[in-house]
């Protein structure tokens, strides 16, 4: 039995939702192989010295840029041990040292502390969260006044049909972004390529 997320109204049973056994292997290397996040981190616009925190980490694709930037910190949160194993293998001495920090958790649950990053980002799993409301609370709470979250889901510009086949329908990303404002305030939505982003800034 899969989970229900907020945006359907049956479970999801797909292994990209939480990825496990072979299937969920095979999915963690599609999703490293589709989500190309350059203009997504270009977007994220990571400071020298900032704390990022990625919701969703999955395979580990936009760790992997993270790790290119002058951020002090970079730490995920993802529900899926197969993610963890398979983000965490390329970064073991960073992750020795404290640089980065892969953790289990939730969009709703990510056991960080208040007001810990400057950056929190989560790419192509706002749809399938249980609780929307319940995960966008849990991002306020840990950004930092001035900071800013990301959060992407398939769209954009110019979307391949695996993006068109995974696009919410505009009611879906209008209550994404009202929920957002609920809890940030200040909103903005840009298209990228094949994502459509919301920009919020506590």
């Amino acid at each position: 039995m899969g989970r229900t997320p907020w945006s359907r109204d049956e479970p999801t049973r797909s292994p990209f939702a939480l990825p496990s056994g072979v299937p969920g292997r095979l999915a963690g290397h599609v999703m490293l192989w589709l989500n190309r996040q350059q203009d997504v981190l270009d977007l994220l616009d990571v400071p020298p010295g900032a704390a990022v925190l990625e919701v969703g980490y999955g395979p580990g694709g936009l760790i992997r840029l993270l790790r290119r930037t002058g951020a002090r910190r970079i730490c995920g949160v993802d529900p899926s041990v197969q993610m963890r194993d398979l983000a965490s293998r390329p970064h073991r001495a960073e992750i020795i040292a404290g640089r980065i920090d892969l953790r289990l958790g939730t969009a709703a649950d990510t056991g960080f502390a208040e007001a810990e990053f400057d950056r929190v980002v989560a790419v192509n799993n706002v749809a399938i969260w249980p609780d929307l409301r319940a995960g966008l609370s849990e991002l306020h709470r840990v950004t930092r006044s001035g900071g800013r979250a990301l959060i992407a889901w398939h769209g954009g510009t110019r979307p391949s049909l695996i993006t068109r086949s995974n696009a919410l329908p505009a009611e879906k990303l209008d209550e994404i972004e009202r929920a957002l404002r609920d809890v940030f305030g200040t909103v903005t939505r840009r298209e990228l390529t094949t994502l459509t982003c919301l920009i919020a800034v506590r």
